[in-house]
């Protein structure tokens, strides 16, 4: 994923969810809506979400240095944990506080018109913020689903800003129908039944979102077909005779680790073998451009079914 696609979504669900939140606050205010003050913090939360996501892109950029030989990259997936977990959770939580507060002590809703034309102009800003984001993560998920493109993206802010905008439609729709029937029936309830509604909705994308950001801050390898490609450009050529064996490991969103033993011709000399090595990664980097570290040890390759016994004996008893 590209940086400036990223930062152009976050951008502009940041200027929608500041708006947003402002007018969500002066509805409140004037209603006394439980819906629209967790709607209120819910956009709040979004924004704080953007401005950290935000941070973690600029982090991620700092030049590597001996404490953090490999860079930065990983900032990025630090900060998007922050988002998923804390933020989220606080909002879901408070949404929920707020929701359970008002259930004990319902009250109709003052100045009704005013939290439903916030709402429903809400519901237009975000729309355009989740365009925004449906457009830019478009031409990073190619023929992926929705769901695996969020399960397997690399890069977290597209994915992150996706599921706020989303959440985010689907807590005004919530918070207008609460608001609505409270209006109609005069009854504060469904105003507090849309409040717990938000909250356990931020809750939820809060877990979805922690689990998917764990896997990057633990380590994951390149793709099936990012992975096909690298055995394939390593195999291309006469250099290289097999792969022994092979791993790879996401340093940061935009740059992969690769890791390989490869079985060259025993006869070669060393300045052949690192020749050959450098035509190697070459084309590896040709074929998956996120291959910036490699790695590549040369080995000779013995078959062991083909192994001399005695061979086999010294193998056996180093294993055991």
């Amino acid at each position: 994923m590209s940086a400036s696609g990223g930062n152009k979504a976050i951008i502009a669900a940041l200027a929608a969810n500041l708006g947003i939140a402002a007018t969500k606050f002066v509805a409140w205010g004037f209603s006394g809506s439980s819906s629209m003050l967790a709607e209120g913090v819910h956009s709040l939360a979004d924004s704080g979400n953007q401005l950290l996501l935000l941070l973690g892109g600029r982090r991620s950029r700092k030049e590597a240095d001996r404490e953090h030989p490999f860079g930065y990259g990983r900032e990025r997936y630090v900060y998007a944990f922050v988002v998923s977990i804390i933020l989220f959770s606080v909002g879901g939580v408070f949404s929920l506080y707020e929701g359970v507060n008002k259930l004990q002590h319902p009250h109709p809703i003052e100045v009704w018109w005013l939290p439903i034309l916030v709402l429903i102009i809400a519901i237009g800003l975000e729309g355009f913020s989740l365009r925004t984001a449906v457009h830019e993560s478009r031409q990073h998920k190619g023929t992926l689903s929705w769901v695996q493109f969020v399960r397997r993206a690399k890069a977290p802010e597209l994915p992150v800003v996706l599921l706020e905008d989303v959440a985010a439609l689907i807590g005004l729709v919530l918070a207008l129908i609460g608001v609505g029937l409270s209006v109609i029936t005069g009854n504060g309830l469904w105003d507090a039944i849309g409040t717990l509604a938000i909250g356990v909705l931020l809750i939820v994308v809060a877990i979805v979102l922690g689990i998917e950001t764990k896997s990057l801050l633990v380590g994951e390898g390149a793709s099936d077909a990012d992975l096909a490609a690298i055995e394939a450009a390593i195999l291309a050529g006469i250099e290289v005779e097999r792969i022994i064996h092979m791993k790879t490991l996401y340093l940061g969103p935009d740059e992969l680790l690769v890791g390989a033993k490869l079985a060259v011709h025993g006869e070669a000399r060393l300045a052949d073998v690192a020749a050959a090595i450098d035509v190697v990664e070459s084309r590896i980097r040709a074929a998956v451009p996120a291959a910036r570290v490699i790695y590549i040890e040369p080995d000779v390759w013995v078959d062991p079914a083909e192994a001399h016994p005695t061979t086999e004996a010294i193998v056996i008893r180093g294993l055991d």
